[in-house]
């Protein structure tokens, strides 16, 4: 089997142990009404990891997380729809470049 095909199979091959992972880690947590976005989530990390360094990946998705629940909590937002806002932010952030500094408008700008 060529390099791609052995690397197509690992990717079939993967996302089921990730959402078998996904719903054991959801379940030990107890947060059983909850869905994981895989592909945002591997798709955000992956989008910091090249625009910032490849740590930032792991650390912007645990901080999209932790804003999302902040914002779900305080009734701001569903959880699906504050994972889509604070992701958002963090998609603009990569994009705009780790050097860019905070938004001009503070936190007028972001899902806070």
């Amino acid at each position: 089997m060529t390099d791609q095909g052995n690397a197509m199979t690992e990717q079939t091959d993967e996302e089921p142990r990730l959402t078998q992972w996904s719903r054991q880690l959801t379940q030990a947590l107890q947060i059983l009404d909850f869905e994981v976005d895989q592909k945002l989530i591997l798709e955000l990390a992956g989008q910091a990891s090249r625009s910032v360094s490849p740590s930032a990946g792991p650390v912007t998705t645990l901080i999209v997380g932790y804003a999302a629940g902040l914002a779900a909590t305080s009734g701001k937002a569903d959880a699906v729809a504050a994972v889509r806002s604070s992701a958002a932010v963090a998609r603009q952030l990569c994009e705009d470049g780790a050097e860019a500094g905070t938004a001009s408008g503070g936190w007028t700008d972001t899902a806070q």
